[in-house]
């Protein structure tokens, strides 16, 4: 896999963004700062994988609370169909749409990609953590969905 754009670093300032959530509000990255925030790239709503991992951030939502962190995640996908999601998988955490794909961009989660024999370029499942100041505290790209919110908590301490 080739990612076309520049992957983000532990320790760099997390690039700010402003993205319309599922109800259309726009939500700035620099409007949570004082929290950690988990951000997590997905190619696609209502995919198997994408929808694995949404339900394991929902199932997990309250710890990851708990210990402090707020969780967006970022797809391509329109305001529109971010709603249908939310409201079919009772996700409570912002769905943001990314549909240029230039937060995924400048966040290194855009890049070559095979699917079903298929290369062309697209979205890389990626999770990104970071801190109460607003720099990358940990990043993994080319995330694997099953099971990735508990590798992550484990990584966090959680």
């Amino acid at each position: 896999m080739i990612n076309t754009s520049e992957e983000l670093e532990v320790g760099q300032p997390a690039p700010d963004f402003a993205l319309p959530d599922a109800a259309g509000k726009t939500v700035r990255l620099s409007d949570l700062r004082g929290r950690p925030v988990i951000v997590y790239f997905y190619p696609a709503a209502f995919t198997p994988g994408c929808t694995t991992e949404a339900c394991d951030f929902r199932d997990n939502l309250a710890s990851l609370q708990g210990a402090g962190y707020a969780v967006l995640g970022i797809s391509p996908d329109p305001v529109s169909k971010l709603a249908q999601f939310a409201e079919a998988e009772q996700l409570e955490f912002p769905l943001l749409a990314d549909e240029d794909a230039e937060v995924a961009k400048i966040w290194g989660a855009w890049g070559q990609k095979t699917v079903n024999g298929r290369t062309f370029d697209g979205l890389i499942r990626s999770t990104v953590v970071v801190d109460a100041e607003g720099r990358v505290s940990a990043v993994e790209y080319s995330v694997d969905p099953n099971g990735h919110v508990a590798r992550l908590r484990t990584a966090l301490g959680i």
